[in-house]
């Protein structure tokens, strides 16, 4: 039985990393002889970000109101993700991305069946190692890092390939008004919940699925 999953979610999202791990933590709890499909719905959290991106603290700053604060916030994730296996290091990210390419390349990389592993990649290289996600460069050599070629991601990247199905991607998901947002094979659950909601949905998807074959 394969149960799919539509993740929309941004990979400068903590609370879409979180959530993300604890969908995969979820996921290994089902029966065997269930599968997930996770098919990845890009989104932007900072549509307006200049391609080159900006520096974080400076970013943070405007928009939360101090530094303080969002140090405060950062602390929050921390706490939050306690037991997810996620080493924040919020003192190495110096900038914050645009996203857009990233999202482009897991388009790409869907064809070649590792848009999984590069999820994971992209969001444990911003959170994790503070690599720069929004650089084209960076970005081919987490492709490569995860069994894609070097120099085709980044011939990629350099040309127009999957602008237009990105931005119309992202457009088909204007009205989220949050993520992480899971389509369960048809029930919404968004936010980063605790392992066991997800789960539940799972199995309330796996149990209509059945129902159906009936």
């Amino acid at each position: 039985m394969t149960i799919t999953v539509t993740l929309t979610s941004d990979f400068v999202c903590p609370w879409c990393f979180i959530g993300e791990r604890r969908l995969q933590q979820a996921i290994r709890n089902l029966a065997q002889d269930v599968q997930v499909t996770l098919v990845w719905q890009p989104y932007e959290l900072n549509p307006t970000m200049p391609v080159e991106g900006v520096d974080r603290t400076s970013y943070r700053i405007k928009k939360f109101g101090s530094l303080e604060y969002s140090q405060m916030l950062d602390q929050r994730i921390l706490a939050a993700s306690a037991n997810d296996d996620i080493h924040f290091n919020h003192a190495a990210i110096l900038k914050t991305p645009n996203t857009f390419k990233a999202h482009r390349l897991m388009g790409w990389a869907r064809q070649f069946a590792k848009a999984d592993d590069l999820a994971n990649a992209l969001f444990s290289g911003y959170f994790e190692h503070g690599r720069d996600i929004g650089d084209s460069h960076v970005l081919a050599e987490i492709a490569a890092e995860n069994g894609l070629e070097r120099a085709q991601a980044l011939a990629y990247l350099n040309s127009d390939a999957g602008v237009i199905q990105t931005r119309q991607a992202i457009a088909q998901v204007a009205d989220i008004q949050g993520v992480p947002n899971f389509d369960i094979d048809g029930e919404i659950i968004s936010g980063a919940h605790p392992v066991g909601i997800i789960q539940n949905a799972l199995q309330d998807a796996i149990t209509r699925k059945r129902g159906e074959q009936d």
